[in-house]
């Protein structure tokens, strides 16, 4: 079954792709959830103007973004981690915790899933991640992670 997908799904696709699914998956929790549609000529071509309309938003917000990443330049994110005595944590710093860290430190409100961090992290030390905020702005994070 052919399905145009509404949210990024994982291990599924991202949202507006058109991608095969099972047909009992795609009927039984895609569809009904709102998840997806069924990829028929009708929907392709509202397709097309849904992704028009969100190109357009997404334009209208470009100042903002660029704000918060001229916000971020040079701003040094501090995340506390428990660590043993070599310096490795218990666990990892993710996505969640530098949304939460940005929102306290720096009153940025980000998407988690709009951070993406390149390297697993699990020591102490300096790390950057990357912010897909927008095609056209290139937003990065510098965060440290110290022994609490």
């Amino acid at each position: 079954m052919n399905i145009i997908l509404l949210q990024d799904l994982d291990k599924v696709g991202q949202k507006h792709e058109v991608v095969t699914v099972k047909d009992g998956y795609g009927r039984n929790y895609l569809i009904p959830k709102g998840l997806a549609v069924i990829a028929n000529k009708t929907n392709m071509s509202k397709l097309d103007d849904i992704k028009r309309k969100e190109r357009e938003v997404l334009e209208a917000r470009l100042s903002e973004f660029k704000a918060i990443a001229a916000k971020l330049e040079g701003q040094v994110l501090k995340i506390g981690a428990k660590a043993g005595t070599s310096g490795k944590i218990f666990g990892s710093v993710t996505n969640v915790q530098l949304a939460s860290a940005l929102m306290d430190q720096l009153s940025i409100d980000v998407d988690r899933r709009k951070i993406i961090i390149d390297e697993e992290v699990k020591e102490l030390g300096t790390f950057s991640a990357k912010l897909d905020m927008h095609p056209d702005v290139d937003a990065k994070v510098t965060f440290e992670v110290i022994a609490e």
